[in-house]
């Protein structure tokens, strides 16, 4: 009989997990879609998830190849991506804000000067015309009016 190499786990079943891995990195697996998380692995291995996080040896191997395999840099790069478009969206929103803060201001200015406009007219129209002179200062002059 075969000692396993971890206590809790078959060697049976830590060479499942291990070819399970193999496949998935290689990109041929059998029972899965593919993706690299461990619920594929123990899926793809064909052992329960409790049996998976027994072989802590395995999922440190899992955990490493992970990390380094193009499929996670490539995840970093889109959540660096996502991160940077998700700035720059929050940037829009505060200047659109500060974009609509202007309008309203402006708007409001508007309407301050079209009712002090309107009051003008309705006062130019309702008075009459009546043209005072100025009276001149008492160095010039007077001319006589004709």
């Amino acid at each position: 009989m075969t000692v396993p190499s971890q206590p809790g786990l078959s060697p049976k079943t830590e060479k499942a997990l291990r070819e399970a891995m193999e496949r998935l990195f290689t990109g041929r697996p059998v029972r899965t879609d593919g993706k690299l998380t461990k619920q594929n692995l123990w899926r793809e291995a064909g052992v329960s998830r409790a049996t998976m996080n027994r072989a802590t040896a395995v999922l440190a191997d899992w955990d490493d190849r992970v990390s380094q395999s193009a499929a996670s840099k490539h995840h970093q790069a889109h959540a660096a991506e996502i991160a940077r478009l998700r700035r720059q969206l929050r940037d829009s929103r505060h200047e659109r804000q500060r974009l609509q803060d202007e309008v309203d201001a402006a708007a409001t200015v508007i309407a301050a000067l079209f009712a002090e406009n309107s009051a003008l007219r309705e006062q130019g129209l309702s008075s009459p015309a009546i043209v005072v002179p100025f009276s001149r200062s008492r160095d010039q002059p007077q001319r006589p009016l004709d």
